[in-house]
């Protein structure tokens, strides 16, 4: 078996553990650097909206011999705007127009016609208005504001207030950083992009909810005991379900990094970029902010408890004791060293 297929049947069977609630201040000052540069992206260079939400013309060409690269330049020269060319089955051309009239538009039709040599009839021009994308942005919003109140109120019932309120704050980090990675690539912004951005809302819970589940578990009547403090049920619950956590996320971004990385990239398909980029950034997104931010700020806010700060000093003054007596000390966290007993409560509960 590999290093890392072994280490991974360690995690699974919890004869090691590693310290993330411990270090949470670190995962803290990642997660801040990385929202600080994704919103000043988004200040600097800002979003490149598709033609959905400026408004222009689209023309698809009949089969021509003429190359990408001279197709952009020739639209470009015609409408005096930036133009985006994408090749079609059978050598036809999309090419995307911003900020262009009706009647711009045909004096451009006409210019790309003779300029690409095919017949001006078989120029196919659709025209886009701006207010229809304004429209696709004001129905995102009111659905993203929803979705965040449902969100916050199921787990709010479900499991706890706090817990609500760490999945909210993870669910805004993912949506900036990927957000923010359109604005540094520079990929175009298209309804595609924003079905995306909500699907990954999903997946982003996914993984925080199947955390929190098991820490809801193992936390019950967390104050009759003496063993552990809360901090470290918590970071149990990341452990026992970390494997399940990288298979999952893993299996998800195979497909969508085939979508992104050979049908955008190496086969030129470039409408795949629109939700593929959106998917696969989220989902990593979505993958680190369960473990590293969500569970750990439940901590923080779990410990500022009276009734947390009392065990814990119970927990600290009982393992004092026993180091004084010269006793094996119990479980005492995770400091990367292997701990056979770290398991989450529920996987314990199956194997007894």
């Amino acid at each position: 078996m590999s290093k890392l297929g072994d280490l991974g049947a360690k995690l699974y069977r919890g004869e090691v553990g590693y310290d993330f609630v411990g270090k949470r201040f670190v995962w803290y000052g990642v997660s801040i650097l990385i929202t600080i540069t994704a919103i000043v992206a988004l200040a600097v260079q800002g979003l490149n909206m598709g033609i959905e939400f400026k408004g222009g013309a689209v023309f698809t060409t009949p089969k021509t011999a003429v190359s990408v690269t001279q197709a952009t330049a020739d639209a470009e020269k015609a409408s005096g705007h930036q133009a985006i060319v994408q090749q079609l089955g059978n050598g036809t051309l999309r090419i995307q127009i911003s900020s262009l009239d009706p009647a711009q538009a045909n004096a451009v039709k006409t210019k790309l016609a003779a300029d690409l040599k095919v017949p001006e009839a078989d120029i196919n021009a659709d025209l886009v208005g701006p207010s229809w994308g304004d429209q696709i942005a004001n129905k995102a919003w009111t659905g993203l504001g929803i979705f965040m109140v449902l969100v916050v109120i199921y787990l709010a019932i479900a499991f706890e207030w706090r817990m609500a309120v760490a999945a909210l704050i993870a669910l805004i980090h993912d949506l900036t950083i990927t957000v923010g990675v359109y604005a540094l690539v520079g990929f175009e912004v298209t309804p595609g992009t924003v079905i995306g951005l909500l699907t990954i809302l999903g997946y982003s819970l996914y993984d925080t909810v199947v955390v929190f589940d098991g820490l809801k578990e193992g936390s019950k009547d967390i104050t009759k005991q003496t063993r552990y403090t809360f901090s470290e049920i918590a970071n149990r619950s990341i452990n026992g379900t970390l494997v399940r956590s990288i298979n999952t996320t893993v299996v998800a971004l195979l497909p969508v990094g085939a979508l992104l990385f050979i049908g955008g990239g190496l086969l030129d398909a470039g409408m795949l970029n629109d939700i593929s980029l959106s998917l696969f950034v989220g989902l990593a997104a979505g993958a680190y902010s369960s473990i590293f931010i969500a569970t750990p700020l439940v901590v923080d806010l779990k410990e500022r408890e009276p009734a947390m700060k009392a065990l814990k000093k119970r927990v600290l003054a009982k393992r004092a004791a026993a180091a004084a007596k010269g006793e094996p000390a119990q479980d005492e966290g995770f400091e990367g060293s292997e701990t056979p007993q770290v398991v989450s409560q529920g996987r314990a509960g199956r194997r007894r």
